[in-house]
């Protein structure tokens, strides 16, 4: 079958990468007679840039304009087979896909069977940073997942995963595509705890949803397997600097080498200096920041970050590439991290510099931020760590 959106990525050669011709072919698959300024309000395009691919989509046989614009029949198939919408319930789409919607009466039956799968989770091990997210949170994040077009159709990761989000994408996918038993989107986890590993497994099983689990210890690299396989990943990592590092360079080793891939970060809300530290390690891998929703997560007895973080969402840009690709052998967790004395090396003069309460700098963010005080350099490694 003829691929649409790569011919006519070919023909625009669009800054926002090819995503943006999909997603504006679903629109009109969705919402048949819909006028080329609405498709450019969806897709945040110029009204000339979505004309533009709108006329390359019509010329090569996906679309048709007739009182606003229609997917031909080659179009539906196309979207239908290839992009995996075939067997859509459409209304409970347009609802989810609209922000102001009650999703939590939309699908009240998942959320409660998530309440009680969520009573029988393994304890979280708190030495790993793991806690608990609530059942809304979980099942929010895979409708943002869907609002943000990466789901139906996509290889979703979950890069540890004891919020069970995966299942929650499964239950999701399965309301969708009421009718559908073989979906085309597939969902991976990759944890090092086994037990939720088990349960999830245990729960795709007898549950009938796609998602299959690998064991990974992050401190090492993704098996080949994993890389270059997905669309999209969610990570809620370690709340210090170094295990947002880690958790994301493995994610986005496993993403496609494709502009705008949404990578759903949860993250407790931190100080300025803190995000600003943040984002410099966004900019040194390549990402660009959708947003930052407030209050976003609400986790249970986390009274450390106030019962709540926030989801950063980041989209991949060309200059997207993971920090670390080796071995990791870095403090990670927020308990490590507070009883070690670290000593860093300035990548360009060479430099050490203590890291940690005792050190020179308290923390390596705040280092980042001030800089190597003898060449202002901003990029260091580590060289040796002691426990105080």
């Amino acid at each position: 079958m003829k691929n649409y959106i790569e011919q006519a990525n070919a023909n625009v050669r669009l800054q926002e990468g090819s995503r943006v011709i999909e997603q504006l072919l679903v629109e009109c698959y969705i919402r048949p007679g819909i006028s080329t300024k609405e498709l450019a309000r969806k897709t945040l395009l110029p009204v000339p840039v979505a004309t533009a691919i709108k006329k390359e989509l019509m010329q090569a046989g996906a679309l048709t304009q007739d009182r606003g614009v229609h997917c031909t029949h080659e179009g539906v198939a196309y979207i239908e087979n290839e992009l995996g919408y075939g067997g859509l319930d459409k209304a409970l789409y347009q609802k989810l896909m609209v922000n102001e919607t009650d999703w939590k009466t939309e699908l009240a039956d998942i959320l409660s069977l998530l309440t009680e799968l969520f009573q029988l989770r393994p304890q979280v091990n708190v030495q790993i940073d793991q806690s608990k997210c609530t059942p809304e949170t979980s099942l929010r994040r895979a409708i943002l997942c869907l609002r943000e077009h990466a789901l139906i159709g996509k290889q979703v990761l979950c890069v540890g995963d004891d919020d069970l989000v995966s299942v929650s994408l499964g239950f999701l996918l399965k309301r969708l595509f009421p009718n559908i038993k073989n979906q085309k989107a597939a969902i991976t986890v990759v944890d090092i705890d086994k037990r939720f590993l088990r349960y999830i497994r245990d729960i795709a099983d007898r549950k009938g949803i796609a998602v299959t689990c690998h064991y990974a210890n992050l401190r090492q690299p993704l098996s080949e397997e994993l890389h270059g396989q997905y669309d999209c990943f969610f990570t809620d990592p370690p709340y210090t600097l170094q295990g947002m590092t880690l958790f994301v360079s493995r994610g986005i080793s496993a993403l496609k080498k494709e502009k705008g891939l949404p990578i759903f970060l949860s993250f407790a809300h931190k100080s300025p200096d803190f995000m600003l530290a943040l984002q410099r390690e966004f900019v040194r891998m390549g990402l660009s920041l959708k947003e930052m929703i407030s209050h976003f997560n609400e986790y249970e007895g986390a009274q450390m970050i106030g019962n709540r973080g926030q989801m950063i969402v980041l989209k991949t840009t060309e200059l997207t590439s993971p920090d670390i690709t080796g071995s990791f052998e870095d403090v990670l967790y927020t308990g490590e991290v507070k009883r070690t004395i670290r000593t860093y090396q300035c990548k360009q003069c060479n430099g050490s510099i203590l890291v940690g309460i005792q050190g020179d700098f308290p923390t390596i963010e705040e280092l980042k931020n001030q800089r190597c005080p003898d060449c202002g350099n901003d990029t260091f490694i580590l060289i040796a760590k002691k426990i105080v």
